[in-house]
């Protein structure tokens, strides 16, 4: 089956998904259009730069996205692993100009290129990081919305896994977005995951790929929350299927601990 057959098809399996939580409904019906969605790597060494990338994301880089109504906006740091000098930033958008026009439309921002100045025109003996890394990605039709956790309004402690399933082919790759579609958001949210985006990566390294965000409130719940998945007679059934075999359809999986800097939106 084609790509695009299978996920229009899953769409009326992924409505009654969502419905098992209200709150998350009413943001990532799969009637509405999927977002994209830009995720970037920035990578640093220890002091300085990190001070600085995360001065210049809240005090330039946030406000100026909120001016261009884009939003709500992810800003994470790695909290566990050889990559604890790493930022991520989420930015979504209804369409894809806007993600890909970013840094020309907010060199015209006076507002924030005086923000932004130490940051933006640093020499090269002072550099706020290492290297930036870009991926553009689009939301699931399943799950079309960046969907932030109750915690983010009142910034309340929170721990965000990131997940990236890379695969061998396109084949492969589009039957794990198929699986997500055939049952997995439903029992993601039995388990009690709060998810907050599933994107497949349209540009940016190691592709064919997919990444997806669940939030929760601390590691000890995270591993709760796991278990119950793990166990869910739903998922043995799913992951036995032959279709949807990891040894035929991920052929690699980036798991990563973040949590959010205290100007995130998610």
């Amino acid at each position: 089956m084609e790509r695009r057959q299978f996920l229009s098809a899953s769409l009326a399996a992924s409505a009654a998904a969502l419905t098992g939580t209200a709150a998350l409904a009413a943001t990532t019906a799969p009637d509405k259009p999927s977002e994209f969605l830009l995720l970037r790597r920035y990578t640093m060494t220890a002091g300085a730069q990190l001070k600085a990338t995360e001065a210049f994301f809240a005090q330039a880089l946030l406000p100026a996205l909120g001016r261009m109504g884009l939003g709500p906006v992810g800003a994470f740091k790695v909290d566990v692993g050889q990559d604890i000098y790493t930022y991520y930033l989420l930015i979504p958008a209804a369409t894809a100009q806007p993600l890909a026009e970013l840094d020309l439309t907010l060199a015209n921002d006076a507002a924030f290129m005086a923000a932004a100045d130490s940051f933006w025109n640093a020499r090269a003996n002072a550099a706020p990081f290492q290297r930036i890394e870009s991926s553009l990605l689009k939301a699931f039709p399943g799950w079309p919305r960046v969907t932030p956790p109750a915690g983010a309004a009142t910034h309340a402690k929170r721990i965000l896994q990131m997940r990236i399933y890379e695969s061998a082919s396109h084949g492969e790759h589009a039957r794990k977005v198929e699986m997500f579609h055939k049952g997995e958001f439903d029992l993601f949210l039995n388990a009690g995951f709060h998810p907050v985006f599933f994107g497949d990566a349209l540009i940016g390294p190691r592709i064919p790929n997919l990444t997806y965000m669940l939030a929760f409130d601390s590691m000890a719940d995270l591993e709760a929350k796991w278990n119950v998945f793990r166990n869910d007679p739903g998922w043995k059934k799913l992951s036995s299927d032959p279709r949807y075999g990891y040894d035929t359809i991920v052929n690699n999986i980036s798991n990563l601990y973040l949590v959010p800097l205290d100007c995130s939106q998610i």
